[in-house]
């Protein structure tokens, strides 16, 4: 470890690297028993009570008692509240917004369908008609959270967005962002009454048919909880970057960019992994420097204390085989020839390729939105996109000569199920006249 940095440097050919690395492996939260009775009382409260359970629960845990009037901020009161964000600020929010739907616009799927002789079989793809999006509170305004969540919605065609953010006020840049993403209803509700509000509806909020958004251990046990009456996107963890460095990697942008995570949560995990030894000393020697310079450098701290590490490492070849272990939420290169060794990436939610592509602009205005799969799950799962706004319906139409030469296999494996009315059921095609069968 460097003096004044406070990140660990492991070295993979050390014989307790493994038990030194596992702990970056499990990161990822296990249950929330604690937290399971106390969710589903305010859930069935919402659910049996409506708008006076979202108003006592705001009270209590959030500090304002908004009359049931006042759960939702009309079209007028989110206008007046962005009129008041800098022009700086506006222009920066139009610019990510505009980049957001370019990018999702240009992949939504089509309906598709493939004829046969006598058949033809498709995919019918349609918006989901009802979403709702959660939005956080806390210290600063999550107004890009809000456009990469409703832009993508938006390219999808989902027909009614409504928002659920807790605060007495809405922010100028969260209503700005509302205004430019079409937001139906913007309701000033958050935590788990929010959560249960939209899956079961109350007086002033409707319900919808899939929740979208982050929120804190709370929210997400709602969430899991109210999974089954609607959908519900992936749980989202504490952030997290990955960068694989080889030795011309500039030293001061890989400590920059390991502290851009960090900054976010005391939970956050950074990891560089380098076979350059020399590197591998610099980064942490910039990190201290760079630390000591933020105005809040305590949460980066402790961060990467207990999450973050730059591992020396035999070869590239290695690198790679850890961040496809790690599985990051954010994968970043700063190697020669990144074409090439793109292909032995298979765990990452988004890859950042080069030192002109920071995870920060990821975060913003690149395009391709931010709600990305944390926690090593981005080995089974995937980026939110215009995917998670739409809906498939398999479609089949089978025409009476096609019929006849398909059903009689459909007859021996309903038989070889047991299921007798479903062997039935196609012997009176086989059996019936051609002409009533279509």
């Amino acid at each position: 470890m460097a003096a004044n940095s406070p990140i660990r440097i492991l070295d993979s050919a050390d014989p307790g690297f493994p038990a030194a690395f596992a702990p970056l492996l499990a990161r990822r939260e296990t249950g929330r028993a604690e937290l399971e009775d106390g969710v589903a009382r305010i859930v069935e409260d919402v659910r049996q009570r409506g708008d006076m359970a979202v108003i006592e629960a705001t009270a209590r845990f959030d500090g304002y008692r908004p009359a049931p009037a006042e759960l939702e901020l009309s079209a007028a009161e989110l206008k007046l509240s962005a009129a008041e964000l800098d022009l700086d600020d506006d222009a920066a929010l139009a610019t990510a917004a505009e980049r957001v739907r370019r990018y999702h616009a240009a992949r939504v799927p089509d309906s598709w369908t493939e004829s046969g002789p006598d058949e033809e079989l498709g995919q019918l793809v349609r918006p989901l008609e009802r979403v709702g999006l959660y939005v956080p509170g806390g210290r600063a305004p999550l107004a890009s959270t809000l456009l990469m969540l409703a832009v993508p919605a938006r390219a999808a065609g989902v027909k009614r967005l409504s928002v659920c953010s807790p605060g007495e006020s809405v922010h100028p840049a969260v209503a700005r962002a509302a205004v430019l993403a079409r937001i139906d209803a913007f309701h000033r509700v958050g935590g788990v009454q929010a959560i249960a509000a939209l899956a079961f509806g109350t007086e002033s909020i409707a319900p919808v048919d899939k929740i979208a958004g982050p929120g804190n251990a709370y929210v997400q046990e709602a969430k899991r909880q109210v999974s089954g009456r609607v959908a519900v996107t992936a749980e989202a963890g504490p952030s997290e970057v990955f960068i694989v460095a080889e030795a011309s990697a500039p030293a001061d942008f890989a400590a920059a960019d390991l502290l851009a995570q960090a900054e976010h949560d005391p939970l956050a995990s950074a990891v560089l992994a380098t076979p350059d030894r020399a590197l591998a000393a610099e980064v942490a020697a910039e990190l201290g420097q760079q630390l000591a310079s933020l105005p809040a450098p305590e949460v980066p701290r402790r961060s990467l204390a207990k999450r973050g590490a730059i591992v020396v490492v035999r070869d590239l070849e290695e690198a790679f085989e850890l961040a496809n272990r790690y599985a990051a939420e954010h994968l970043q290169l700063f190697v020669e020839d990144a074409g090439a060794w793109l292909g032995r990436v298979q765990h990452a939610g988004a890859v950042f390729v080069g030192p002109a592509s920071p995870v920060p602009l990821g975060d913003y205005v690149a395009g391709p939105s931010h709600v990305l799969p944390t926690g090593g799950a981005a080995r089974f799962a995937s980026p939110l996109g215009v995917e998670d706004f739409l809906k498939r319906t398999s479609l089949i139409r089978v025409g009476p000569a096609a019929a006849r030469e398909i059903a009689p296999a459909a007859v021996r494996l309903a038989r070889l199920e047991g299921l007798e009315a479903h062997a039935r059921a196609l012997e009176r095609r086989l059996r019936g006249d051609s002409d009533k069968t279509g």
